[in-house]
């Protein structure tokens, strides 16, 4: 039907019998005959591409694992000199108001980046707020470390990398989807919520060792489990997976849970100074 219209509007428009036939397209392989597939850089990738392409994924894990390994250097450098240096040692135990603050700074910042969106994705208000996180939990971190043993703290460090360095490889290879244990891990936290509701009733009262480690014990499995969890969710290739445009939130989970998995081998393994 549209065939007929344009011969006829040819017709009049010459003013003549001679009719215009319109041309053939090409076909698909006379069309892409000598041409080379796209190149596409950063940022044609992100217009042209969708969010489950492995290219995007790829650039999103090497983000994630870039600044991770800035607030691990940022965290293992405090603690360091929180353990090594006497003076800074005295210091920070001498005055527990600078960690109360660090702890606020910490709690505010984390919920910030936890349960707002805009404030995470917005560059470069995000980075801003997560270094502010790591400098806090790094000074808490550093503080907790000062009253162990020097031997157990680096003992510790060492401990905390072998076990993440496990996971992680584990994480990456093996076929088994975590991200489908949520219920799992949610049990757990309310078990270890309810647990340590107990022991900070218990303790102060009657310090009971056993108990004490029976818990440190739980939460390292707990939060290795974690760091399993969200590693698999950076990954992209299985149920549940984390958008690439909250690489800062990944950050914030993985890291989380390698300080927390640091602190109860403290706990576990460290023994305090005299």
């Amino acid at each position: 039907m549209t065939q007929g219209k344009l011969l006829l509007a040819n017709k009049s428009a010459n003013g003549s019998g001679e009719v215009l036939v319109a041309p053939i397209p090409p076909s698909y392989e006379e069309a892409t005959a000598g041409t080379s597939a796209p190149c596409y850089n950063d940022c044609e990738m992100l217009t042209e591409f969708t969010w489950d392409d492995r290219n995007i994924r790829r650039i999103f894990i090497r983000k994630v694992y870039t600044i991770l390994m800035i607030q691990l250097l940022v965290t293992l450098s405090i603690v360091a000199l929180f353990t090594f240096c006497d003076p800074v040692k005295d210091y920070i135990q001498t005055n527990p108001g600078w960690y109360w603050a660090s702890y606020a700074v910490f709690f505010v910042t984390y919920l910030t980046l936890s349960c707002c969106s805009a404030p995470r994705r917005l560059f470069p208000w995000n980075l801003i707020l997560l270094g502010i996180f790591t400098l806090s939990l790094s000074y808490m971190t550093g503080m907790l470390s000062s009253f162990y043993n020097t031997k157990s703290v680096v003992l510790c460090l060492g401990i905390t990398a072998a076990v993440c360095l496990l996971v992680t490889v584990f994480s990456f290879q093996s076929k088994i989807d975590l991200t489908s244990y949520q219920g799992v891990l949610f049990v757990f936290c309310m078990v270890m919520f309810v647990s340590g509701i107990v022991l900070a009733m218990v303790l102060p009262y009657h310090y009971v060792p056993w108990l004490d480690a029976t818990y440190a014990v739980l939460g390292a499995i707990l939060f290795t489990m974690f760091l399993a969890f969200d590693t698999q969710l950076i990954m992209g290739n299985k149920r549940y997976s984390i958008s690439p445009e909250e690489y800062v939130f990944a950050t914030l989970n993985i890291y989380l849970d390698i300080i927390y998995i640091f602190s109860f081998f403290l706990q576990i393994f460290g023994t305090k100074n005299d």
